[in-house]
């Protein structure tokens, strides 16, 4: 039983939580000190010792950890091994038209997950941007907007997978819901980014593979992603599993060296998302167990907001003020446990306000590194961000009013 206001340490807890994320401090961990700072004031020693060991053996978390640490180890193994170098040379080989290329680029880096991993598009929209006159804001609206359009729709996103964990939704359930958003995504990028710029040829000069070589080359470097997506979108395997057979594919056809994969392992970044994961689900399950989830629940309800302006602005603010969907998801579930409940549509809406908020928040590492690279300032990238952030939210409420 605590001994302290439930509210009050909740808020102390989200202090910690939001502080250690300003001082650069990973999410895994701020997700999980948050979560047994609140635990330990909430529920005692005891209670926390039984809290943590149901975390620790349900099904849920068991296969939200696996998932997260076997998608970053893809994603990483990908670099390492340089078969990314191998996918972008023959999808701009196969690909001649410089706007299709330019919008394609960032769309398949960001099929791999890694923190801040924009810079590795950056320079190749640069090149082919330059071809098309590009100033340094439509460069930097560009390689963030097409690297995260389609991650709504992602199977293999651990930010999708956390959701459906948290809300217990299926996966498909949510991502169903979110196609007509990664369509308008997809569509404003080209009217906000590309539309009014001139499509050029490519000069008789360049060299490149050919269409064969091409093709092969991409479904070579392609074949790790695809097997993990087919598994786990139309096999319904288990996505633990779906994203290690997706590892092993890797492994195998890359013929990696046992000290790559030791390199990998030593990555920070697969402990620090695989922590991530599990942090949430012990602060959501803490949450619950101290009954802070009810009060704040109760206290949202006297506000008299309606069910659609819940679950559009708390996940959008804590995606804006954190920098991190899958912090801001973590936080916005339990929140709102008692105040909604987390069918598809409603877990979906959750899902793409957190995204998007977090998709223009100034401490997102993609949108920060983006503008440093192409020097420019994340004020002057809004004028293009926001027109399309707010046609985003438009089909987002659409797909939840409608469907």
């Amino acid at each position: 039983m605590s001994f302290f206001n439930p509210l009050l340490v909740f808020a102390v807890s989200i202090i910690l939580f939001v502080v250690l994320m300003y001082r650069r401090v990973g999410l895994g961990i701020s997700l999980t000190a948050a979560a047994f700072l609140m635990s330990l004031l909430s529920l005692g020693i005891s209670g926390t010792a039984t809290t943590l060991l149901e975390t620790c053996t349900d099904q849920v978390t068991l296969t939200l950890v696996f998932a997260s640490f076997f998608i970053m180890l893809l994603s990483i193994l990908y670099k390492e091994t340089e078969l990314v170098n191998v996918l972008t040379r023959s999808l701009g080989g196969f690909i001649k038209n410089p706007k299709v290329t330019v919008s394609l680029l960032p769309a398949i880096i960001g099929l791999l997950p890694v923190a801040g991993g924009a810079l590795m598009s950056a320079p190749m929209v640069e090149t082919e941007a330059d071809k098309l006159g590009l100033d340094e804001q439509k460069k930097t609206f560009v390689n963030i907007w097409f690297r995260h359009a389609i991650l709504p729709a992602y199977p293999v996103s651990q930010f999708l997978v956390l959701t459906a964990a948290l809300t217990e939704n299926s996966i498909d359930a949510i991502i169903v819901r979110q196609l007509l958003v990664v369509a308008v995504m997809i569509a404003v990028g080209y009217v906000v980014g590309l539309r009014k710029i001139r499509n050029i040829k490519p000069s008789e000069t360049e060299t490149a593979l050919s269409p064969k070589t091409s093709l092969k080359g991409l479904l070579y470097s392609f074949s790790p992603i695809i097997i993990t997506i087919v598994l786990t979108a139309f096999l319904n395997v288990n996505i633990a599993i779906a994203t290690l057979i997706g590892v092993a594919t890797i492994l195998v056809i890359t013929k990696t060296k046992l000290p790559t994969v030791k390199k990998t392992l030593k990555n920070r970044a697969v402990w620090e998302v695989t922590l991530a994961a599990f942090g949430a689900l012990l602060l959501r399950n803490v949450t619950l167990a101290s009954g802070t989830s009810e009060i704040l629940g109760s206290a949202l309800a006297n506000t008299n907001l309606n069910e659609i302006a819940v679950l559009s602005i708390v996940p959008a603010v804590l995606g804006f003020l954190l920098g991190s969907p899958s912090g801001a998801v973590a936080l916005s579930v339990p929140i709102l446990a008692e105040t909604v409940t987390f069918i598809p549509k409603n877990a979906s809406l959750l899902y793409i306000s957190a995204y998007l908020g977090y998709l223009i928040a100034p401490t997102h590492l993609c949108f920060v590194f983006t503008a440093q690279y192409f020097k420019t300032s994340l004020s002057r990238s809004y004028r293009y961000l926001i027109p399309a952030i707010i046609a985003s939210i438009i089909a987002a409420l659409v797909t939840y009013l409608i469907f």
